[in-house]
C-alpha cells in the first residue's frame, strides 16, 4: 500500500491532466468560470490566493485569471508542481510551492494574509487523519482576511458502495482507459477506503494493452461532519453544491468578517 504522495508521484501524476480532459487552457477557463460563479473574485478581501492540493494547476491558473496575485500553488507531488510551472510560463502570479498542506498556511501566509483559499479535487480526503482535516480548516480560518472566502470540494465516501457499483470509470480514449475500484476493508472500520486505480495503455491500434495498477487509502469524511468542523473553526457556510461523481463543493466565509450575502 502506497501513500497518497507516492501514488501520485509514481503512478497518477503523469496522467492527471489527461484524466481531467487533457486540454489545460480549456480546463483553466472552465475552472475560472466555475469559481467566478461561486463568488471568487467578487470584492476580494486581499490579493493573495492559495490553492491547496493544486494538482496540475488548472485552479491556480483560474485564480490568476480572476485577478489574484500572487497565487500559491501548493502540492507535495513534485511531478505535478513541475507541470504547474510549465503551464504557468507567462503567468508570473502563479508560484508553485512544494509544501505540506498542514503547514503552508502558517509558514507562508500567516494570520489574515489570504483573500481566498481553495482546497479542491478531493484533497481533504488525502490527509492522514480526520484530526488533520479539522486542523487544516482551523488553519484556513486563521489565514483568511476578514471577509475572506474559502472553497472546498470533496467526496463523502462514508456510505460503502457494493458489488459492481465499486467500479468507477474515470476516462477512456483510444490509447488509455482509467478505472477506479473502491474497497472498504474491515481493518480500518469506517475510517478509510482503499482506492485501486487501474490504467490500461497501448502504443497504437495494433498494439496490445498493458495494465498498470496502484492503491492507496483515502479518508472517509461525511459531509455533515465537514460542515460541523467548518462552523467550529469559525467558517460560515454560504453555499453548497453537488457535482458529477458526488463531488461536494462548499463555499465559506471568514465568520467574523463582513460580506454582502
Amino acid at each position: 500500500m502506497t501513500t497518497a504522495v507516492e501514488h501520485y508521484d509514481r503512478f497518477l501524476a503523469e496522467h492527471y491532466t489527461w484524466m481531467l480532459g487533457g486540454d489545460m487552457p480549456a480546463l483553466a477557463a472552465a475552472q475560472r468560470a466555475y469559481l467566478a460563479g461561486l463568488g471568487v473574485g467578487d470584492d476580494p478581501a486581499g490579493p493573495l490566493a492559495v490553492d491547496l492540493g493544486c494538482g496540475p494547476g488548472h485552479s491556480s491558473l483560474a485564480l490568476a485569471g480572476l485577478g489574484f496575485d500572487p497565487v500559491l500553488a501548493v502540492d507535495l507531488s513534485r511531478p505535478l508542481l513541475d507541470e504547474v510551472a510549465a503551464h504557468a510560463v507567462g503567468v508570473p502570479a502563479v508560484e508553485p510551492v512544494h509544501a505540506d498542506l498542514r503547514a503552508v498556511l502558517r509558514d507562508r501566509v500567516g494570520p489574515g494574509g489570504a483573500g481566498v483559499v481553495v482546497c479542491l479535487g478531493d484533497t481533504l480526503t488525502h490527509l492522514p487523519t480526520r484530526g488533520d482535516v479539522a486542523a487544516l480548516l482551523g488553519g484556513i480560518r486563521a489565514a483568511l482576511a476578514p471577509g475572506g472566502l474559502a472553497v472546498l470540494a470533496y467526496r463523502d465516501l462514508t456510505e460503502p458502495l457494493t458489488g459492481t457499483e465499486r467500479f468507477l470509470p474515470v476516462r477512456a480514449t483510444e490509447d488509455r482507459i482509467m478505472t477506479c475500484f473502491l474497497e472498504y476493508p474491515e481493518d480500518y472500520d469506517d475510517y478509510t477506503v482503499v482506492v485501486h486505480d487501474l490504467l490500461h495503455t497501448r502504443g497504437g491500434p495494433a498494439d496490445g494493452w498493458t495494465l498498470r495498477k496502484s492503491s492507496y487509502r483515502k479518508l472517509r469524511i461525511s459531509h455533515a461532519w465537514v460542515l460541523g468542523q467548518c462552523r467550529a473553526a469559525g467558517l460560515r457556510v454560504t453555499e453548497e453544491r453537488v457535482g458529477p461523481g458526488g463531488m461536494r463543493t462548499v463555499v465559506l466565509r471568514h465568520a467574523t468578517g463582513s460580506w454582502g450575502r
